[in-house]
Order: C-alpha cells, then sequence, then structure tokens
C-alpha cells in the first residue's frame, strides 16, 4: 500500500513539473504569416486545425501520404512552403510520414513537453503551423534524423 501511495505521489509531482516547465516556443515567436484563429477555422479542414493550429497528431497510417512515392516536394498544407523533398522521404514503419531531412530555412524547431518528457517538434517558419517531431533514430547512411511528421499538415506537389 505504502508503494503505491508513493507512486502515485510521484507520478502527481511530476505532471505538475512537466506542466510548470512547458515551454511553447511557437507562441513566443512571430512568423511572416499570422493570422487569427477565426482566419485559420475559415481556411482549413478541422483536421487540419487540430494539428497545424493546435498541435495535434492525426492517426497514424491514417495519411495517404505515408505511402506516397512519387517524385516531388512536401509543403505546409496552411501557406504552402516547402517543407520536404521526395528525394529525402523513407518508410520508417511508425505511420507517419517521414523524411530524413528538411528544405533548411523553412522548418523552424522547439521544445515540446506535452506527454512528459522532452521532445524536438517541429513547425513551419513561414506560418507556425504544427508538423510534428524529430528523432535521431532515422537512416545511418544519411543523416541519422527522423523528421515523423503528419501527413494532414502537408501538401504534395508533384514533380513536373
Amino acid at each position: 500500500m505504502n508503494k503505491i501511495v508513493a507512486f502515485l505521489i510521484f507520478v502527481f509531482l511530476f505532471n505538475f513539473q512537466s506542466c510548470a516547465q512547458k515551454t511553447d516556443t511557437k507562441q513566443q515567436e512571430e512568423f511572416p504569416i499570422s493570422k487569427s484563429d477565426a482566419e485559420w477555422k475559415q481556411e482549413l479542414t478541422q483536421e487540419q486545425y487540430y494539428v497545424l493550429r493546435q498541435s495535434g497528431t492525426e492517426r497514424p497510417f491514417s495519411s495517404p501520404l505515408n505511402k506516397n512515392d512519387k517524385k516531388g516536394v512536401y509543403v505546409c498544407a496552411a501557406c504552402n512552403t516547402p517543407l520536404f523533398k521526395s528525394e529525402h522521404k523513407f518508410d520508417s514503419g511508425t505511420g507517419w510520414p517521414s523524411f530524413d531531412r528538411e528544405i533548411e530555412g523553412n522548418v523552424a524547431f522547439g521544445t515540446d513537453t506535452d506527454l512528459g518528457y522532452v521532445r524536438d517538434e517541429e513547425h513551419c517558419a513561414t506560418c507556425g503551423g504544427h508538423l510534428g517531431h524529430v528523432f535521431n533514430d532515422g537512416p545511418r547512411n544519411t543523416t541519422g534524423m527522423r523528421h515523423c511528421i503528419n501527413g494532414v499538415a502537408l501538401k504534395f506537389v508533384p514533380s513536373k
């Protein structure tokens, strides 16, 4: 019984600590494209708004872009900024489109502690839309990074 109580106290304190240390870097930054919530809600689908503006996560294996192997560029679904090239896409098996690198300068990074531990969050450098997270378990023969991106945050523009 004492172990259970001690465990519950530990979990309770850990949750407060992670909330107190949370830094929402997107709210502190200003972006070239800035719109009101009402404007974003009008322009985006409900799922796009949830992911891009509320830092949500789509269900794994739900995006048709996950298995897309066509040549082209993946752009931000909110502002059309080019974010990832198809030649840097790989199948990570996670259920989300994954890339080993971003188009430099078009993706910004922040810290996400929503799950109680620190993750590197990615967002569009132009509009601040949440894209996903980056991890260091990607292909070792390239960058070693895995940019795990919500498909609903992207639009695909095929090469001509």
